[in-house]
């Protein structure tokens, strides 16, 4: 007799280190693996629960006594940009959308340089040569786009890369994986412009939300995320409105999060096929 199981991945924890989002804070994950042939099921399930990828690693922090980091999406229908997101749109009318493969190329990484070199220097990705880069995009697992925009060009030149983005395809939406951009139009708001044409993207294929990674409150980093309208995130074991951003807090608590095994047994998986496995 056949019977439908479900797909059983190993999870593992990470060794704490310096937090990158709140000072004097220690992070730690909760991880597994992301490969074989049910790795866009379950990139698509737990990605549901919070979790986010990174090359073929799904992870979900799991910090002792804090529980800041939020997964956050942006309900597609429901979003309305506000004036200051419809001026960033008029101002980057000329850039030219291009969608392709996850295959990084020299131009893509010398924008990546320019934009950790003015904007995270001290980061945990400064030292990223050409070849871990190259890792970066290429190692997926799963359906994934990197998606360029461009300025005009003069005639018979490239066009030069203004913005790059590195985006999984979910059963659900659109997961922007990173992002980065020239830091010498930082007139033009290049990162929330990225943010929105996504979401022309995400509408126009009739998927429901876009998937913007981690909001923390307290974090100057990950506060821009709270400007986009139709913002949900995960807290509590389910997605629901952020509400007022300020009612959310910081705060370490001894309970804030619950042991590494309860979190693990209350995680959902996905069901194999009936005829991928089989039991007697």
């Amino acid at each position: 007799m056949r019977h439908t199981l479900p797909i059983a991945p190993q999870f593992y924890v990470t060794a704490p280190q310096s937090c990158p989002y709140l000072e004097g804070r220690l992070e730690r994950k909760l991880f597994t693996a992301l490969q074989g042939e049910h790795a866009q099921k379950l990139n698509d399930t737990l990605s549901k629960q919070g979790f986010r990828r990174s090359q073929n690693v799904l992870y979900r922090p799991s910090c002792a006594e804090c529980s800041a980091c939020l997964s956050a999406r942006i309900r597609v229908a429901d979003f309305e940009p506000s004036r200051t997101q419809r001026r960033v749109l008029k101002r980057n009318a000329d850039l030219r959308r291009n969608a392709t493969s996850p295959w990084a190329t020299e131009d893509q990484y010398a924008l990546f340089r320019r934009y950790l070199d003015d904007r995270h220097a001290d980061g945990g990705m400064a030292d990223m040569d050409i070849f871990e880069f190259a890792a970066m995009i290429e190692e997926t697992p799963i359906r994934s786009r990197v998606i360029e925009y461009s300025r005009p060009g003069e005639e018979g030149r490239p066009r030069p890369l203004s913005a790059v983005c590195l985006t999984d395809i979910f059963d659900d939406g659109l997961s922007m994986v990173y992002s980065f951009y020239d830091p010498d139009m930082a007139d033009r708001s290049l990162g929330t412009h990225v943010i929105l044409d996504h979401i022309e993207i995400a509408r126009e294929a009739g998927l429901p939300y876009v998937y913007l990674g981690y909001w923390v409150p307290g974090s100057r980093k990950m506060g821009y995320k709270a400007n986009f309208a139709a913002l949900e995130i995960y807290k509590g074991g389910r997605w629901q409105d952020i509400g007022q951003p300020s009612d959310h807090r910081a705060e370490l608590h001894p309970l804030s999060v619950d042991p590494i095994a309860e979190q693990v047994a209350r995680i959902s998986l996905p069901e194999a096929r009936s005829g991928d496995r089989t039991r007697d």
